[in-house]
């Protein structure tokens, strides 16, 4: 599906609080048009929490529930048996959360709740820090990071959440960005479609916790993937395959350097030498793994 043929139906409305340049408004308002009227998002602590704009009024156009922060997998579950109970199966229950509630926080609940096979998705933005609350490191912050409380670096790499859900069988799991809207629109209709859990993670470079100018939110989230550092793939019952820019570079295209996405980032300009070299040898690592699990025999 082509940009111009996404559906003209706006549900993130006038007035939401988001930032400048903000990729989680910019994600979910894809995210909706895939979704549509019949959505109910259930929404944790996080910055939509704020980005809806404040009580009693709210910028978005389907029904929200607030929950605590590691609550949303557990409280979508609820949701979903109430719609069960209600008949009313048409309507579809959305986990929208951060990576702190979904990689650290909120982890237990969506074991729990993808163990269980409760029907619905569960969308992590991942802007790979706690930006909400004062760009903390999180479990999805990258090795060599700055934050607020890693202020020398992140000295750990990241964890690979959605590898970890794709170990729970569940019939969706995909990855995506705001590069790219079609993927992700697409991703989201394919999710809307089918029954029991769904998982999709998409990368949101977030202006002011990576500190870079806001106009280039998009231009970083697709470097993101031509340098290999995220990865857009899908698996459907159990079949990965990956997808877009990332299937090009499993079949054989070069990865952009990395360096090229680093240089950008206010966040990695402390870097040295070396943690560049261990940023580099965990990259390549994790390609080879890919093409040796995913790639077509030679």
């Amino acid at each position: 599906m082509a940009i111009k043929d996404l559906p003209k139906e706006e549900y993130i409305l006038k007035g939401h609080a988001g930032c400048p340049g903000c990729p989680a408004t910019i994600a979910l308002r894809t995210a909706l048009k895939a979704l549509g009227k019949k959505t109910i998002l259930i929404i944790p602590a996080s910055c939509s929490a704020v980005i809806q704009a404040l009580y009693p009024k709210t910028a978005f156009g389907v029904p929200v529930l607030n929950i605590a922060f590691e609550a949303s997998a557990a409280a979508a579950s609820g949701v979903a048996s109430a719609l069960k109970m209600l008949g009313k199966e048409d309507i579809t229950p959305v986990v929208w959360a951060g990576d702190g509630g979904s990689y650290d926080i909120g982890l237990q609940a969506l074991s729990g709740a993808l163990e269980r096979q409760t029907n619905f998705i569960y969308v992590c933005y991942n802007n790979q820090m706690y930006s909400n609350t004062g760009i903390q490191r999180s479990g999805a912050t990258p090795f060599g990071a700055w934050t607020t409380t890693t202020w020398t670096g992140k000295r750990e790499h990241q964890k690979e959440l959605a590898e970890i859900v794709m170990a729970h069988h569940i019939p969706y799991v995909a990855t995506a960005t705001i590069a790219y809207p079609e993927d992700l629109y697409n991703k989201m209709r394919k999710a809307k479609e089918m029954k029991g859990s769904r998982y999709i993670e998409i990368l949101c470079p977030c202006p002011p916790g990576w500190r870079f100018d806001m106009s280039k939110t998009v231009e970083m989230a697709k470097l993101a993937v031509e340098t290999g550092a995220w990865v857009l793939f899908e698996v459907i019952n159990g079949k990965v395959e990956f997808t877009g820019y990332s299937k090009r570079i499993l079949e054989g295209k070069e990865r952009k350097p990395i360096e090229e996405w680093l240089k950008m980032q206010g966040r990695f300009r402390h870097l040295k030498e070396e943690d560049l070299k261990e940023i580099k040898r965990r990259l390549d690592e994790k390609w080879e793994y890919y093409k040796k699990m995913y790639g077509k025999p030679k």
